[in-house]
């Protein structure tokens, strides 16, 4: 049986000191994720909220929370400095009156924790809807250079952990992407896939393999399987391939005998969100992989986005991943 993933990922944390904002410290769900993060030393949690609510929730629950840092936003000394900061930042789209206003917004203000290098990361989204997490990333922390939008990626785990692990995407933020963004979106993905130490070898999905089918949602693929290889060459990338050619090996002898990735991939790139996130799903529900994510990649700083209806468990797993995220940069 492979190690569990969350135990290999915590294995290069532990005593590293990542600090990881979370700006729903107040939830008791966030709030339990994290003194138990400090306590098994993988994160040093930053917590946003009024310090007297922190305390109280934590003091109902017997944690203990001496040693672990909380930020109120009411009261915070370097509330000028980020204000300029954000002001700077968003040049010339929000001034300094608008900029104290939004940055009452505790999404936004852990991420600008992040963007000033006060926290390595963020966790958030117990409460905050995906859009309200993930648009004040892309506001201030951004995209990396070459990268044109974020993603969102499923780490999927096999029952029993005893089989390949794979990384689905994107299965969560871009609706409709062009040849482009899934090009970049493959990329990015082989970076995921590394850091739960999984060999790459990315198939661009259709319903088509090879040319078997003719549409324009096929030429999509297709270009992006080329921009894919253009940017990074040294990965083995393939496409358009149906998703039997690209997983089963007496397949992709079929339908496409030639292919270094058809019947060996271990990351799969959906051609719209609509596939991705239904087959992400029925991989789950009856093929019984555990499904972790949405893990958003291609942003210059890692900020994860939690389920409204995650449990504490959910959130220190999210955690121990947006910090090793930050630890690989």
């Amino acid at each position: 049986m492979k190690k569990d993933v969350i135990k290999t990922l915590s294995a290069h944390l532990k005593g590293q000191h990542v600090s990881i904002a979370y700006p729903e410290a107040t939830d008791p769900r966030v709030l339990g994720a994290a003194v138990r993060l400090k306590a098994d030393e993988l994160v040093d949690p930053v917590l946003i909220g009024n310090p007297d609510e922190i305390k109280e929730i934590a003091q109902k629950n017997s944690w203990i929370i001496d040693g672990i840092e909380i930020i109120d936003p009411e009261n915070y000394p370097e509330y000028d400095q980020m204000v300029a900061a954000f002001v700077e930042r968003r040049k010339g789209k929000v001034d300094e009156a608008k900029a104290q206003t939004m940055l009452k917004d505790h999404a936004y203000f852990g991420t600008m924790l992040v963007y000033m290098d006060k926290a390595d990361g963020m966790v958030c989204g117990a409460q905050y809807s995906t859009g309200d997490t993930v648009r004040p990333a892309l506001q201030i922390i951004k995209t990396k250079e070459g990268i044109s939008s974020t993603s969102g990626a499923f780490l999927m785990i096999p029952r029993e952990n005893d089989g390949q692990r794979l990384i689905f995407a994107d299965c969560a933020i871009n609706i409709a992407p062009s040849a482009q963004q899934l090009a970049e979106i493959a990329v990015v993905s082989a970076k995921t896939a590394e850091m739960f130490e999984i060999d790459p070898r990315i198939a661009l999905l259709s319903f088509s393999s090879k040319g078997s089918a003719k549409s324009d949602d096929v030429d999509r693929v297709v270009e992006a399987t080329k921009l894919a290889q253009e940017l990074a060459p040294e990965l083995p990338i393939d496409g358009e391939l149906q998703f039997d050619a690209a997983y089963v090996e007496a397949v992709a002898e079929k339908k496409a005998p030639e292919s270094k990735v058809a019947g060996h991939a271990t990351v799969f790139v959906f051609p719209e969100i609509q596939s991705g996130n239904i087959g992400y799903k029925i991989a789950q529900r009856l093929g019984g992989y555990q499904a972790i994510g949405p893990i958003l990649q291609g942003l210059n700083k890692p900020v994860s986005d939690l389920s409204r209806g995650c449990v504490e468990e959910d959130v220190y797993k999210v955690s121990v991943i947006t910090a090793r995220q930050a630890q690989m940069g």
